[in-house]
């Protein structure tokens, strides 16, 4: 059976980004760009990609775009893919203990945790990086290690993968670590067919 039929019969997982005031653009538009688009070439399987934010109202990112989520904290389905996102606003969100709590039971339940950029911070804050290596964008790395202080914080890895838990460097990484998960779900050719299409990287050598 070929790597496309293999893929076509793939269980399909999951992956809710969280969404918050202040946060990044690019650090949750990119995942969900490469899962979106992974799930769109592969006949809209593979991935179902959706957004929570902690009240299910309209966020508003660091540069001013208004987004519309798909679900609460309390009614979203179940996720397998946690993309926690960055930007200025995680310095709000680390004091929210709802907002804490939410990713501390939606990690448990998840195959997958996965922070872009400042939002490793979260994920330290809760325990989760303890023992692993961890990176996250170059201004905030001396954050993430207060926060975080038994993690091994690796400045020079643009992404990092603990198994279930897995962090990315400042805003574009997060593409990068999507395209990982991509492939390690489903394979290089799958991966390289996503690239292709959006025409990122060195797509044309891979």
């Amino acid at each position: 059976m070929t790597a496309a039929k293999k893929a076509q019969r793939a269980e399909v997982l999951r992956v809710g980004i969280y969404l918050f005031d202040k946060v990044e653009l690019l650090d949750f538009a990119g995942p969900c760009e490469v899962f979106s688009v992974t799930s769109e070439l592969n006949h809209f399987g593979l991935f179902q990609v959706l957004t929570v934010s902690q009240d299910g109202r309209p966020i508003q990112t660091i540069h001013g775009l208004r987004v519309v989520t798909d679900y609460s904290f309390d009614n979203h389905p179940p996720i397998d893919i946690l993309v926690i996102p960055g930007g200025v606003g995680t310095r709000s969100e680390i004091k929210k203990e709802k907002v804490l709590q939410w990713i501390s039971r939606v990690n448990h339940q998840a195959k997958i945790t996965m922070s872009v950029c400042s939002g490793a911070v979260l994920l330290g804050k809760l325990g989760l990086l303890d023992g692993l290596e961890a990176t996250t964008h170059h201004e905030v790395l001396d954050l993430l290690q207060q926060t975080a202080p038994r993690a091994l914080v690796m400045p020079e890895k643009r992404w990092t993968d603990n198994g279930r838990v897995m962090t990315s460097g400042g805003i574009s990484a997060g593409i990068d670590l999507s395209l990982h998960l991509v492939s390690k779900f489903y394979g290089q050719e799958v991966m390289k067919k996503t690239m292709a299409y959006m025409e990122y990287g060195d797509w044309r050598t891979t």
